[in-house]
């Protein structure tokens, strides 16, 4: 089931805070080693500017059958560089990160799934055109939802008026006001009997005005192997669930809050 189905919308008070769509491959040591110069030009009308980091990545996890037995002395966790390569617009909404495993669009100005995939088109061509992975390993699109009361009117207004208590926790029981931190994680399989759901929610500060907010981060993907002519199919496929999620998780109080604007659009987490 997961998740109910739900009419499609578009919210003029939308609470996202940013939206990033991840898509792996095997290492191609080419994008580390040489200049991404052919990549840049494909899509430098569109993310003119241009930055260079290295991340850092420390594999510290061992499965079952790789832990060794008890007395065993550890070699220090391994630490690998890697050089991640950024493309941005000129105000830094939209972001393309390159790294020899991955390729991600970020942006912190998400309208419609629509737009986003024409955002997303052009990188995606260029990474074919340029590098031909062989194939993805994962698809991730994650949306980020922190829900600040008083920008939607609703100041004051306990969360378990706003959210179903499944979501809530402690926070739906007569205890609510004594809870001063939170945080739940869940993983939930989807109806394609490969994607996974994963749901992490907290509470975190507004800043400005130390404000709490409920912060609802929703990392979907598929961890099996994927052509490159399947990769947008999934990201529909893992874009409706998102959508279909936020409305499962929200009291109408809510809903209405965010000012709901009906669309015919077949696909959509608007």
């Amino acid at each position: 089931m997961p998740f109910p189905e739900a009419a499609r919308v578009v919210y003029k008070k939308n609470p996202l805070d940013r939206v990033i769509c991840q898509l792996h491959f095997p290492p191609i040591l080419r994008i580390e080693s040489e200049s991404p110069s052919p990549f840049q030009e494909a899509i430098r009308i569109s993310f003119p500017m241009y930055a260079e980091r290295t991340g850092f990545r420390i594999d510290l996890e061992l499965s079952a059958k790789q832990k060794p037995p008890i007395g065993t002395f550890l070699s220090p966790p391994m630490v690998s560089p890697n050089k991640i390569y950024e493309f941005s617009t000129e105000d830094g909404s939209w972001k393309i990160s390159l790294t020899r495993t991955f390729l991600a669009i970020t942006t912190t100005n998400y309208k419609r799934w629509s737009d986003f995939k024409e955002h997303l088109k052009g990188p995606f061509n260029a990474l074919i055109q340029t590098y031909s992975p062989a194939f993805f390993t994962r698809v991730a699109l994650r949306y980020v939802d922190v829900f600040n009361r008083s920008v939607l009117g609703l100041g004051g207004t306990n969360w378990n008026e706003l959210f179903k208590p499944f979501v809530l926790g402690l926070l739906s029981s007569p205890f609510a006001a004594n809870v001063k931190n939170f945080e739940s994680m869940y993983e939930i399989s989807l109806s394609d009997n490969e994607s996974i759901a994963r749901i992490v929610t907290s509470f975190v500060q507004h800043i400005p005005t130390k404000e709490q907010c409920l912060r609802i981060d929703g990392n979907f993907f598929s961890p099996r192997r994927k052509d490159l002519k399947n990769a947008v199919e999934q990201l529909d496929f893992l874009n409706v669930r998102a959508f279909r999620l936020i409305q499962w998780i929200m009291e109408e109080r809510l809903h209405n809050a965010m000012e709901p604007q009906e669309i015919e659009e077949s696909i959509s987490r608007d």
